[in-house]
């Protein structure tokens, strides 16, 4: 059985620094795209990045947000800088079953059970 589990999250102030890290278990994430998406309350699940053959950022996160991953740890970390107000959300970890990474929430089998961050203004 595939298990996700994500630590990291916290509060922070406006411009601080937070690692997101997704330990994953029951598979080996090296073969497939890793993905974090976020849901600020009243608001859908958003994509924020993936990771496989390549790396993706949405526009509102690029440039301050770095995907990585630990194919030893079996671990994926979302190194995030520069936080905002905005950025305030639950973050999920997501697994997908090939290794395109990708944008779309329906390409991931697998979620986490979310960890919150808020940064305060």
């Amino acid at each position: 059985q595939v298990q996700l589990v994500e630590s990291g999250g916290g509060l922070v102030q406006t411009g601080g620094s937070l690692r997101l890290s997704c330990a994953a278990s029951g598979r080996t994430i090296s073969n497939y795209a890793m993905g974090w998406f976020r849901q600020a309350p009243g608001k859908e699940r958003e994509f924020v990045a993936s990771s496989g053959l390549g790396t993706w950022y949405a526009d509102s996160v690029k440039g301050r947000f770095t995907i990585s991953r630990d194919n030893a740890k079996n671990t994926v970390y979302l190194q995030m800088n520069s936080l905002k107000p905005e950025d305030t959300a639950v973050y999920y970890c997501a697994s997908s079953n090939g290794i395109a990474i990708s944008r779309v929430r329906d390409r991931y089998a697998y979620w986490g059970q979310g960890t919150q961050v808020t940064v305060s203004s």
